[in-house]
């Protein structure tokens, strides 16, 4: 089983596909510009730069995600599983608003509230026109996955849990 779990910056996707994995026993695939960043003793927002204007960058770290989730029963977790990862069993994709994502990350890394609204925006700017063109994919939109969860009033336990008992109806037969 492979599941596909993506989102925006924020929304909970690193801390749920962890949550997952632990909970289903499974590998997690959490391949990331921050990844490479420490495999290349490099600042993570020093590669994000460069990532915007050599495309080699996502490819190497949108290509490694797929192989490795292609070896077997994975959770992978990027902004881009769900459309990469095409024969996920299991597509979700979570969801926040703009100020409860820069909240998130305010905790997480620190910051002013108002400035990491700010950069949020323009980081999310900046990832769809990349995304769009190095793969023709829009990340607004993702309205062919198999569940969307909108995390703002939920845990992430909670919504691991419902997540976990999306796949496990998935492997259920259904009696005719």
């Amino acid at each position: 089983m492979r599941i596909a779990i993506s989102g925006k910056s924020g929304c909970g996707n690193s801390t749920v596909s962890r949550m997952v994995a632990e909970k289903l026993g499974v590998r997690l695939i959490n391949f990331t510009f921050r990844t490479v960043a420490e495999e290349k003793g490099m600042a993570f927002e020093e590669l994000r730069h460069l990532a915007e204007t050599d495309p080699s960058w996502d490819r190497y770290v949108d290509t490694r995600q797929v192989e490795l989730a292609r070896e077997g029963d994975c959770v992978l977790g990027s902004r881009l599983a769900v459309w990469l990862l095409d024969d996920a069993d299991l597509k979700v994709y979570l969801t926040a608003s703009e100020r409860v994502r820069a909240e998130r990350i305010v905790r997480r890394e620190g910051g002013n509230l108002d400035d990491v609204i700010a950069e949020t925006r323009e980081r999310d700017k900046r990832d769809r026109e990349r995304y769009m063109r190095l793969y023709g994919i829009d990340n607004d939109a993702f309205a062919f996955v198999d569940l969307v969860i909108d995390t703002e009033d939920r845990g992430p336990e909670a919504i691991a849990d419902l997540i976990v008992d999306a796949i496990e109806k998935k492997k259920t037969p259904i009696d005719s």
